[in-house]
């Protein structure tokens, strides 16, 4: 099952983007597929999808996984902004030009509604609806993230076709507000209410491009919306088919009872390569995955401990393993963000490379000692659990070869703990029931920012409704310093130079060990579907989903 978790990142476009490779019978392309038929009406396609959504209140804390957005949100909530498949951030159809920004202080954002928006019952979007979203975010219980939001001072909507967004500290983020994952939310429809019982278990209006219905344990149907005053959809039902299982997901690819997959890179997925009638294409984007390691628990409260358990992780090793057989050429990430974000990447991890030498060092310095092979201190060994979902056959394999050689350095292994993933990503990990968790994190855009993950303000606690985003409990000022200056430094030179600094920090705390930069396949029957389609670094695959179509008007 795939479960990546969200971070919030800047908008802004890429100096260097790695193009797709592209394998399989039908096209050996290294760009994104498209198909030169002209686009015709009609049919329902079927996709696979890996997860299962939590909810779909999209700002509540339960509504963390990307495959929501995948399914649902970006296909129903009107945004500021698109995202380009080279990173690039324009503005949506939901606007009449780009926003205009004013450094001040104090910072301010000029957004011009497009007259022709509406929502699907034909109310107009407003200014209003900018305003009830940033109040929502900002002062509402139990929210997913508020970074950004919570440093806005006001929204004037006295003009209803013009939302004046004031800043009371600068935000260099701005473009990832109103945009991205969260979009704008229909005040006419929620105001006064319970947005979360209104939501959380589908809504049956839409600003976007389609209407959702979600039948939860089994699928989305995505339907056109008339009143949509963007390109309309061709195809007359889109099917979200819930399949976490990796063998049933890449069975029903096979047998034909989806039409595509976006999956995650596995071993077995690289068998699709060869299927007939089939686009398989390999890019790294902006995920990145890692273990995660909760700084609260013992024995990794100690930096000691966290520093060794890097060098006892051969992380070249487990790459290749993992990802070889789908992409030849991957490395291990030495940063929490990509290659590909190029702008951003640095390699401050890249000193933590498997040594038995490092790791006797410090765990000795910290006063540990092998007893019968194992580190122990006070009578107590040096005990781990890893919890991740269940039902990833990678991820299961990444857990045996980190036994294998965790073991080997001195540690005690325990036996994974794999979770369902609302339980562990909507529970044990916020309220911080873990020692180390593997999964991935899908950025909302191309931005270095960390505060969100590593910042001590950001730690859940019962104060906050465990909505805070540091699962790690990671508190330290050197962390803090950096990467709060960075969200308010609008010069990205200087950013630049806060970013680094942030990252020396992170490197020397290890809050989490950064393994892979999560490659995203598009994979779907030529035979079957056409139109452009292209991996999207925030929105995946679907990102313009109404521009596909059925060839013959039949999938």
């Amino acid at each position: 099952m795939q479960h990546m978790r969200r971070s919030k990142l800047l908008l802004v476009p890429l100096l260097a983007v790695v193009v797709m490779a592209a394998c399989g019978s039908s096209n050996k392309s290294t760009k994104s597929s498209a198909t030169t038929a002209p686009a015709v009406r009609g049919g329902t396609l079927v996709l696979g999808a890996e997860q299962e959504p939590d909810c779909a209140d999209w700002i509540a804390s339960c509504a963390g996984a990307t495959w929501g957005v995948y399914t649902m949100t970006q296909h129903t909530m009107p945004r500021a902004f698109d995202i380009k498949p080279d990173g690039t951030a324009v503005a949506s159809v939901l606007l009449t030009g780009e926003p205009v920004l004013e450094a001040g202080p104090p910072q301010k954002v000029t957004y011009k509604i497009n007259p022709k928006a509406v929502w699907s019952d034909g109310v107009p979007i407003t200014s209003t609806d900018f305003k009830y979203t940033w109040d929502q975010i900002a002062n509402g219980k139990d929210i997913y993230d508020k970074t950004g939001y919570e440093r806005i001072a006001s929204v004037d909507d006295s003009d209803k076709t013009t939302a004046v967004v004031t800043y009371k500290q600068p935000y260099a983020d701005w473009k990832d507000l109103f945009g991205g994952f969260y979009g704008v939310f229909p005040s006419h429809l929620l105001q006064g209410k319970d947005r979360d019982a209104e939501m959380k278990d589908g809504y049956a209006w839409s600003g976007g491009p389609w209407f959702a219905k979600w039948t939860k344990g089994v699928s989305v149907e995505l339907t056109p919306n008339p009143r949509y005053w963007g390109p309309k959809p061709n195809l007359d039902k889109v099917v979200f088919k819930f399949i976490t299982d990796t063998s049933a997901e890449l069975a029903a690819y096979k047998t034909g009872q989806v039409a595509a997959l976006y999956p995650q890179a596995q071993q077995e997925t690289a068998q699709l390569k060869s299927a007939p009638n089939t686009f398989f294409g390999v890019k790294e984007g902006y995920s990145y995955e890692g273990i995660w390691l909760n700084a609260a628990k013992p024995p990794l409260d100690s930096k000691a401990v966290r520093q060794a358990l890097a060098y006892a992780t051969d992380r070249d090793a487990i790459v290749k393993q993992l990802f070889g057989a789908v992409k030849p050429d991957i490395k291990a990430i030495q940063s929490l963000t990509t290659p590909t974000n190029d702008i951003w990447y640095t390699e401050a991890f890249a000193k933590y490379t498997a040594s038995q030498a490092k790791v006797d060092q410090l765990m000795q310095g910290d006063g540990w000692a092998k007893q019968g092979g194992v580190w122990t201190k006070n009578g107590q060994k040096a005990t781990l659990t890893i919890k991740s979902t269940t039902g990833n056959k990678r991820r299961e394999l990444m857990e045996q070869i980190l036994d294998s050689q965790w073991k080997k350095a001195g540690f005690d292994v325990a036996p994974p703990d794999n979770q369902k993933a609302g339980n562990l990503f909507g529970e044990l990990l916020p309220k911080g029931d873990y020692q180390l968790s593997i999964f991935a994190q899908t950025p909302t855009s191309s931005s270095p920012a960390q505060c969100v993950n590593f910042c001590s303000k950001n730690i859940p606690t019962a104060a906050n409704s465990f909505s805070g985003t540091n699962w790690y409990r990671i508190s330290d000022p050197s962390i803090d310093g950096p990467w709060d200056k960075a969200d308010g430094e609008l010069d990205q030179t200087a950013r630049k130079k806060l970013v680094s600094d942030g990252y020396v920090a992170l490197a020397e705390q290890m809050p989490m060990i950064p393994i892979d930069p999560f490659p995203n396949i598009t994979l779907y029957n030529t035979a079957k579907l056409g139109g452009t389609i292209s991996d999207n670094p925030i929105f995946g695959m679907f990102w313009n989903m109404n521009e596909w179509f059925c060839k013959g008007g039949k999938c």
